[in-house]
């Protein structure tokens, strides 16, 4: 494929490959967006470099330590929910994991909403004392 870029002020036709071609395009785009984004200031900020450098970038990017953190509190959590009953558990997953109600819970295991607010109780105070056991590992 032809391009056509700008160097040192002239215009140059140079051939390029498949690749390189949809790398330029792509540029282009984003280059014009950017530009628009600048004119909109659709998100109230001030439009400046940082925004530009992170434009691409994930939002997070979870470093070796931090994701081995992150596993071994989750081992520590999944610990504590294998001391809990089969439905003190199903519970507790349904209600902190899935954001589902009281009601909603008792509607789905067949049961009242006050056994459904006691098993998640219970999975709390089991949570309580291990964290007291454990305040700062």
């Amino acid at each position: 494929m032809e391009v056509t870029i700008n160097y040192n002020g002239q215009a140059v036709a140079v051939e390029v490959t498949l690749e390189v071609y949809e790398f330029l395009d792509r540029a282009d785009h984003k280059a014009e967006n950017l530009s628009h984004e600048q004119r909109r200031h659709w998100d109230g900020r001030e439009f400046d470099e940082y925004i530009v450098a992170t434009e691409d970038v994930g939002i997070y990017g979870e470093t070796p330590e931090e994701y081995l953190c992150r596993m071994e509190t989750l081992d520590e959590l999944m610990a504590v929910l294998e001391t809990c009953t089969e439905a003190q558990r199903r519970r507790f997953l349904l209600y902190a994991l899935d954001g589902l109600s009281f009601s909603e819970i008792a509607a789905l295991c067949g049961c009242s909403k006050s056994s459904v607010q006691g098993s998640i109780e219970a999975v709390r105070k089991i949570f309580q004392k291990n964290l007291r056991n454990h305040p700062y590992e």
